[in-house]
């Protein structure tokens, strides 16, 4: 698979979301979201095998990288991909064992849409809320699956809920039936 520009030996699982490789929407992710942070905290929500905390990982080797899902099959594959890319700035596990005082400079995720609304939105509002002063989070949805209402919910309850993060929630680019959505966090 090709991860951060070059081919890449990992591994996979059934089971786990996209056990055949890298899937659409995390592609365009992958392509078109800016540069991570170059040092830091950075997180990936949903880690499945690790694509994404992979490429954040090779991308910034000076940040930290934390990597969350609630499979357990899903953070040893992303774990042992990332010793075998020698990437020890990884750290998949379950979302509870990540310190709750912890901030990230990015946050990329192809979140998981199909567990339901009611359960994303608890995901998101668990993570979103945790981005640094500056820092900015970069969620691919498909069109139709809802990016859009998605957007409109994020920038209506993190400004509602966190009046003094000063949350910007944008469509940072369309690719396809993909949207890419960009949420700021602009103050403290």
């Amino acid at each position: 698979m090709v991860l951060a520009g070059q081919e890449r030996q990992l591994q996979t699982a059934g089971g786990i979301f996209s056990p055949d490789g890298v899937d659409k929407g995390t592609t365009i992710l992958l392509a078109e979201a800016p540069p991570p942070a170059a040092e830091g905290n950075l997180l990936d929500i949903g880690c499945g095998w690790g694509p994404v905390a992979l490429t954040l990982a090779l991308r910034s080797p000076d940040a930290v990288v934390y990597a969350v899902d609630v499979n357990e099959r899903s953070i040893d594959l992303t774990n042992d991909n990332a010793k075998a890319l020698g990437l020890g700035n990884v750290h998949a596990s379950t979302p509870d064992a990540v310190d709750p005082d912890l901030r990230f400079d990015t946050i990329w995720s192809n979140p998981p849409i199909r567990v339901g609304k009611e359960e994303l939105h608890s995901i998101l509002l668990m993570w979103l809320p945790r981005l640094a002063v500056g820092g900015n989070a970069y969620l691919v949805v498909q069109k139709n699956l809802g990016s859009d209402s998605l957007q409109r919910w994020l920038a209506q309850e993190l400004t509602q809920r966190f009046p003094e993060a000063g949350f910007k929630v944008s469509r940072d680019s369309t690719n396809k039936a993909f949207r890419i959505l960009r949420v700021t966090r602009t103050a403290g």
